[in-house]
């Protein structure tokens, strides 16, 4: 057990932060990779793009069944764990500077969790096409970068698209309050060491804390606070159960001198102390 959780990049795989794979694999070929590798962060986008087949993914403490046809998205610092694979498909991994900003968007200031997505064979098809091009002049010996950058743009936009006209977006209008929403969600990715208070967020989003409750519960169905301390909690359980960090030392990497404040917070929101969370869920990953 180490002090971090460890993070890959693709410097070691790829030159241009690319990877584009048609998978054929069962979970007998893949298992030893998956041992491997083992629970990890990735400071790249993952999507997965099941044309047929079943995968079993954990991200963040829950556990995936995905089967095709399907697209699954991993985003960059999520905590993950393949599981098994038995699955026909295309994997693609990509630095995020790669991505075109609205297709960043769509899972970066999202309202939702990201969950995987189940397609048409209509739409499957077209996506295989897609990628089967993008695959294509990726790997010509004198890529054409331009190529190379318009398919990717096209593929990622296709995944996003499926993604963002899931029944719950359907829903919400693009208001006010979802941009705010949405804003005030991924200040909260970026900031949750440091900033704890819904006030802290309205102030850097020039709107009053009550607004900012208000507009939040509004669309989400859970006020600001709520979410502030999500993002703390699942970091908490990251650290508590792929690092040998103390709960004080968590405690601390959180942005929390009052060690008993930060592990009253931790019981109250998960029902068990934060020790008994490391004894339980490592005793059931061991089995």
């Amino acid at each position: 057990m180490s002090k971090n959780i460890p993070t890959y990049n693709l410097n070691h795989i790829s030159k241009d932060g690319l990877v584009i794979e048609l998978v054929k694999e069962t979970s007998e070929e893949t298992n030893r990779d998956i041992e491997e590798k083992g629970v990890h962060r990735d400071s790249h986008y993952l999507f997965l793009f099941l044309q047929s087949g079943k995968a079993e993914v954990m991200v963040d403490f829950k556990d995936f069944e995905v089967e095709g046809p399907a697209i699954f998205c991993i985003t960059p610092g999520q905590v993950h764990y393949s599981k098994n694979f038995d699955i026909y498909g295309w994997f693609l991994a990509v630095n995020s500077e790669l991505v075109a900003a609205e297709v960043r968007a769509v899972f970066e200031e999202s309202v939702f969790p990201i969950l995987p997505v189940k397609i048409e064979q209509a739409f499957a098809k077209n996506l295989d096409k897609c990628a089967q091009l993008l695959n294509f002049y990726h790997k010509k010996t004198k890529n054409d970068l331009n190529i190379v950058k318009s398919l990717l743009d096209a593929y990622t936009a296709m995944l996003a698209s499926a993604f963002s006209e899931t029944p719950n977006l359907e829903k919400i209008k693009e208001s006010r309050a979802l941009k705010l929403t949405r804003q005030f969600k991924t200040l909260v990715k970026q900031k949750f060491k440091t900033l704890k208070s819904p006030s802290s967020y309205a102030e850097l989003m020039n709107i009053s804390p009550s607004y900012l409750s208000e507009v939040v519960k509004d669309i989400t169905g859970n006020p600001a606070g709520y979410w502030i301390q999500q993002e703390i909690i699942i970091e908490a359980k990251r650290l508590l159960f792929y690092t040998d960090l103390t709960v004080k030392e968590i405690a601390n990497e959180l942005g929390y001198d009052d060690y008993a404040y930060f592990s009253r917070l931790f019981s109250k929101q998960t029902k068990q102390s934060a020790l008994d969370f490391r004894k339980k869920n490592k005793a059931e990953f061991t089995e």
